[in-house]
């Protein structure tokens, strides 16, 4: 474990002057970033912007993409649809983990299949094939 593996990347700790020196950027254009909304610093009760750790590598992003001759309207567009697929890709973690916990706290897989005869049997755990007095019958309503 590295000794900073536990710093809090969302905490607002460094005033503006501090923030754009490690962007690599302007104060000026720190505050034109926030006016437009592409990055969004904390702030204290006295109004004062505090830049996170995360907000720091948000404006070398912003600064790269600006480079290579993207617009700041599609910069913006860019890091709204990173930030929807990191909580899609939080989603699915979460919903993979509520998944492997049902199925684990199962009393066991029930799998079923209609006989010719119409009586309807359970079919062993694992059991991927049907037996051949066994088949599978697809039941749809009369309309």
């Amino acid at each position: 474990m590295h000794e900073f593996d536990d710093v809090d990347e969302d905490a607002p700790l460094l005033r503006i002057g501090p923030a754009a020196e490690l962007a690599g950027m302007h104060p000026q254009t720190l505050r034109q970033y926030d006016r437009l909304g592409l990055v969004v610093p904390g702030r204290t009760p006295g109004g004062s912007r505090r830049y996170s750790l995360r907000n720091i590598r948000q404006l070398r992003q912003v600064q790269e993409l600006s480079n290579d001759g993207i617009s700041l309207p599609a910069i913006e567009r860019i890091l709204d649809l990173e930030d929807e697929v990191a909580e899609l890709r939080h989603q699915v973690v979460q919903l993979q983990t509520e998944l492997q916990a049902e199925r684990e706290n199962r009393p066991g897989s029930r799998v079923f299949a209609a006989e010719t005869s119409g009586a309807v049997v359970r079919l062993q755990p694992g059991t991927t094939r049907v037996r051949r007095r066994t088949e599978v019958v697809l039941w749809r309503p009369h309309p």
